[in-house]
């Protein structure tokens, strides 16, 4: 036993890095730990994702050929775009005020954010259906859509509306639940994969893809859900929490927060589709189906910025709560340094593997989204570089910077793709989707760095 004993110490504290880095890992802070542990939970589901999507993407583009997964692309982004339009951020509501009923053990205020959440989505939802139906209604023809072409779209708008997941993310992620949402999460690209396989094999026209994504979208809702009553949060929702006027009381300020959140993560994820809407309507469908391949590599990088701020938001808000937000630069900038060191060996990769992988996937009429490729890798390398201002900024409860940051680079977004579409096409508007990158990062910097400068000011004796 003594021996035994002895080897396992020697190995602890021999300088072997691989058991340095465990120690360390284990004697790091719990906060630490559990976002660590939280991202990878999400990163499993993601990398399952992403060798699903590139499976996926390749039936798509060889059935439909460059100018239809145009067509397929623009149909979806447009969806997607409607539904992020009008769907709030329920998932940070619940985490930012979650935190402090769970803390003080009152579910039935909980239970009434839980019930606010589900409101929201629920008339999200039917803001959204009334939209889409009207657009089609009056605006199909002069879209190129065909009458059943039309019908098929607006099926597919509804599903995806009724789909809103934000609620139960948000639920599962409060209580730390991000080994059963990745479970869920992953129901999406194997259902997508499914679907196209079928679709492919029974038919492989636009419109049987399109029921494909529907289908997984509501699937894939039902998972959360699922998710939700195995967690045991269905009886909180159903038992406590009646008074839904209340939640104003119980929450100060939630109002002013759900809506400057909910503005700044539109924009957010509006501009992911705002380019392609560009390109397809300067310079034509097949280039905006090479367009969407291209900026599928690249979002790559861009979901695990995404990830890494999802797994860290609930222990910023509660590092927020017991330290207040001025006490999080160090984390700030080694994450900076880390995402930054990780995003140049991405691009490098993208260098030499981009053509090929485009070609591989789409074909050889993909092969001319290169360029493209590069400025959207470039454009998901800085947003990865700054992964930790937007969680923190939100933590702190400054939405509506955020969001004032974020629509000056849309603007800038908008204004460089006019100027640069003419001579370099939809290259121009990649490169756009940088100079949109780059805005942010420095807009986004300069709250954090104000943030900063208060808390030295205020850790500055009395002259």
């Amino acid at each position: 036993m003594h021996s035994a004993r002895t080897t396992a110490q020697h190995c602890f504290e021999s300088p072997d890095p691989v058991n340095a880095l465990i120690l360390k890992f284990r004697n790091a802070p719990q906060a630490v730990v559990s976002v660590v542990r939280n991202f990878g939970w999400m990163l499993s589901a993601r990398v399952l994702a992403a060798v699903f999507s590139l499976i996926y993407l390749a039936i798509i583009t060889r059935s439909l050929g460059v100018t239809g997964f145009g067509k397929f692309a623009l149909i979806t982004g447009a969806a997607q775009f409607l539904a992020n339009l009008l769907a709030f951020q329920t998932w940070q509501i619940i985490v930012q005020y979650g935190v402090a009923h769970i803390e003080n053990g009152d579910e039935t205020r909980l239970a009434r954010l839980y019930r606010a959440a589900i409101a929201l989505d629920v008339v999200s939802a039917l803001v959204g259906i009334g939209a889409a139906a009207l657009i089609l209604r009056f605006f199909a023809e002069a879209l190129g859509m065909t009458p059943t072409l039309a019908r098929a779209t607006l099926i597919f708008n509804i599903i995806m509306l009724i789909s809103l997941r934000s609620t139960p993310i948000g639920i599962l992620r409060l209580r730390d639940k991000f080994d059963i949402a990745a479970a869920a999460d992953a129901a999406t690209p194997t259902l997508r994969l499914v679907g196209a396989i079928a679709a492919a094999l029974i038919h492989p026209k636009l419109q049987g893809f399109l029921i494909a994504w529907a289908f997984a979208e509501l699937l894939t809702a039902a998972a959360h859900w699922y998710a939700v009553h195995r967690v045991g949060e269905f009886r909180t929702i159903l038992r406590n929490g009646k008074g839904l006027r209340a939640v104003f009381a119980d929450n100060p300020d939630i109002l002013r927060y759900s809506l400057t959140s909910n503005f700044s993560q539109t924009l957010f994820i509006s501009v992911k589709q705002i380019p392609l809407f560009m390109v397809g309507g300067l310079t034509g469908t097949a280039a905006a189906g090479a367009f969407r391949l291209a900026a599928q590599l690249s979002r790559s990088l861009t979901t695990v910025s995404q990830m890494i701020a999802k797994a860290a938001f609930p222990e910023i808000v509660r590092a927020v709560r017991s330290q207040g937000a001025r006490s999080l630069g160090t984390m700030i900038a080694q994450s900076m340094r880390l995402a930054t060191a990780v995003g140049a060996v991405v691009f490098i990769l993208a260098i030499f593997l981009g053509r090929v992988l485009l070609e591989t996937i789409g074909g050889a009429d993909f092969g001319g989204a290169y360029t493209g490729l590069l400025w959207l890798t470039a454009a998901a390398c800085i947003d990865l570089a700054i992964v930790a201002f937007e969680p923190t900024i939100m933590a702190a409860q400054r939405a509506h910077l955020l969001f004032l940051a974020r629509l000056a680079a849309t603007a800038i977004l908008v204004g460089t793709a006019l100027l640069l579409e003419p001579t370099m096409g939809a290259d121009g508007v990649a490169a756009a989707v940088f100079a949109n990158s780059v805005a942010q990062a420095l807009l986004l910097g300069a709250i954090i760095a104000r943030m900063t400068r208060r808390r030295d000011s205020n850790a500055a004796p009395p002259a």
